[in-house]
């Protein structure tokens, strides 16, 4: 049951963005659309579980004046190993993410988690740390991204899972709410305005700030702090 909760504790009760909120610049920045958000979240992941393995296994041995310089060097060197194999598999995503990879090396969420807790914890432990925090951020930025392009451009964006094609919400919406009116005899029903696609302020970091807001106010609703 304790390491259950250590794996859990990231993705509600102490979710890097919504709780600890660690780590915003790069949410803002990659949750423009679903696509870049997702594939932020699976660079994070993979460098948040990496580091705090090698911090925990290494804890012991590291002198204390000098753990903070080897912690950035071992999160230096997973955000080396993700940043060149996106360039390599997914440049797309490469440049639409740009310098915010290689910024992982000095996000908060990281490092915070590297001192304050894997240092001073069992591999294993540190290890469920690192995925449910992984998962905790990954699900956050990815419906914030969702939210962002749905609301902004009508559309969903998952080239990482293989659509290769932009998803319009919108219209399919409107298509199977038509298709219901025309089956019930009610005729055609206009679902979005037309000047819907243009909502762009939800693609600008003012609508990042709003989404993140509500989602904090629900999530606090939903968790109230003790």
């Amino acid at each position: 049951m304790k390491r259950f909760k250590e794996l859990t504790k990231g993705i509600m009760r102490e979710n890097p963005i919504l709780v600890i909120m660690l780590g915003l610049c790069a949410t803002l920045a990659c949750s423009t659309n679903a696509n870049d958000a997702f594939g932020m979240g699976i660079a994070f992941s993979f460098v948040m579980v990496g580091s705090n393995v090698v911090v925990a296994l290494i804890r012991k041995i590291v002198p204390g004046q000098i753990r903070i310089p080897v912690f950035i060097a071992v999160i230096s060197t997973f955000v080396t190993i993700i940043d060149l194999s996106i360039q390599a598999y997914q440049p797309l995503l490469s440049r639409s993410l740009g310098v915010f990879i290689p910024l992982i090396v000095v996000n908060c969420i990281v490092m915070g988690r590297a001192e304050a807790y894997s240092s001073k914890n069992t591999v294993l432990d540190s290890f469920l740390d690192g995925i449910g925090m992984g998962i905790g951020f990954t699900v956050i930025i990815t419906l914030i991204g969702i939210i962002r392009e749905i609301l902004g451009e009508g559309t969903i964006t998952l080239s990482l899972l293989g659509l290769k094609d932009k998803i319009n919400v919108v219209e399919g919406i409107a298509g199977l709410i038509n298709n219901f009116a025309a089956a019930v005899g009610l005729g055609n029903i206009h679902v979005a305005p037309d000047w819907y696609p243009s909502v762009l302020i939800f693609i600008l970091p003012p609508g990042a700030f709003l989404v993140i807001g509500f989602l904090m106010a629900f999530h606090h609703r939903l968790f109230p702090k003790e």
